[in-house]
């Protein structure tokens, strides 16, 4: 190659214009790996949630009753802490940024004002045992899963913004994991061993319970909806995230490091990064889907 060739080629380079085309370099889809450091939240790490900056927040960072906040490249600090007494685990935001928070202990959903840290209290519901996860809609209700350990059963409740509080229905299993369909026409939520689906009504009510996806083995906890319905799952004890279509079968199975998740969250530029809360392994993974969250096409990435 003659030298005025190679300085051409050396501008062009310099310019980011490809003497041969330059590939941009994607991640291997579905390959999980770890988020933050291990121990860095304590076995309650639950949550996660992703804000439109691309932070991403999960509870008990460092301590209980702490919310942490985890930057892009996984570098995480104590966001607030909670009031005495309360305890997090599933967090949503609403359509106007504020960050909600299931607060199990007190029997609260609390909300955040994250620019003030401001903390209130969303809905309250003395009746109920937890709550546990929380999933919302594009009216900013909130639908909350509320299992009775002892027992073995569970309820789902669903709290207006006006801060009223409504009995959805009763389940024959611990209430876990909970989400909302991207056309917001369905609402999932599991008890294991099964995950149901409810018809979701405009005015934010259920009917016509029916069987999704039922498992022979190992625990659910948290899941979210991809932009197309698919459900990701955390399977707690297999140490694997599995992917659901809207019609009940497996698509996918991500194998994690950790073997106790308890969370799922989508966020990134492109809402196709996918952060998993560890219980055993006190930390986040993540890991690329083909597909966004619905969140993000919420506009909540």
């Amino acid at each position: 190659m003659s030298a005025p060739y190679s300085l051409l080629i050396s501008i062009l380079i310099g310019f980011g214009l490809p003497a041969k085309a330059q590939q941009p370099v994607y991640p291997e889809l579905f390959k999980s790996s770890v988020f933050t450091p291990a121990n860095g939240f304590t076995s309650g790490v639950e949550g996660p949630a992703v804000d439109k900056s691309g932070t991403v927040y999960a509870v008990n960072f460092n301590h209980q009753g702490a919310i942490g906040r985890v930057t892009p490249e996984g570098v995480a600090s104590v966001f607030i802490d909670l009031p005495e007494g309360s305890i997090g685990n599933g967090i949503r935001f609403d359509s106007h940024g504020n960050m909600l928070i299931a607060d199990y202990t007190k029997h609260n959903v609390l909300k955040v004002e994250v620019s003030s840290k401001k903390i209130t209290v969303f809905a309250h519901e003395p009746l109920m045992h937890q709550p546990n996860d929380i999933a919302i809609d594009s009216n900013d209700r909130v639908y909350a899963s509320d299992p009775d350990w002892k027992t073995g059963k569970g309820r789902i409740w669903r709290a207006d913004p006006d801060g009223k509080v409504t009995l959805l229905d009763n389940l024959e299993g611990p209430a876990n994991g909970i989400e909302v369909s991207p056309d917001e026409k369905i609402l999932y939520v599991n008890a294991v061993p099964k995950v149901w689906a409810y018809d979701l009504l405009p005015n934010g009510e259920v009917k016509n319970k029916h069987l999704l996806i039922e498992f022979s083995e190992f625990g659910m906890d948290g899941m979210r909806c991809d932009v197309k319905g698919n459900l990701y799952i955390a399977r707690f004890g297999k140490g694997a995230v599995v992917k659901v279509s809207p019609e009940g079968k497996v698509l996918q199975e991500i194998v994690l490091k950790g073997k106790r998740p308890t969370n799922v969250a989508f966020g990134g530029k492109d809402g196709r990064t996918v952060y998993v809360t560890l219980q055993d392994q006190g930390n986040l993974e993540s890991f690329v889907a083909d597909l966004p969250g619905r969140e993000w096409k919420m506009g909540v990435k």
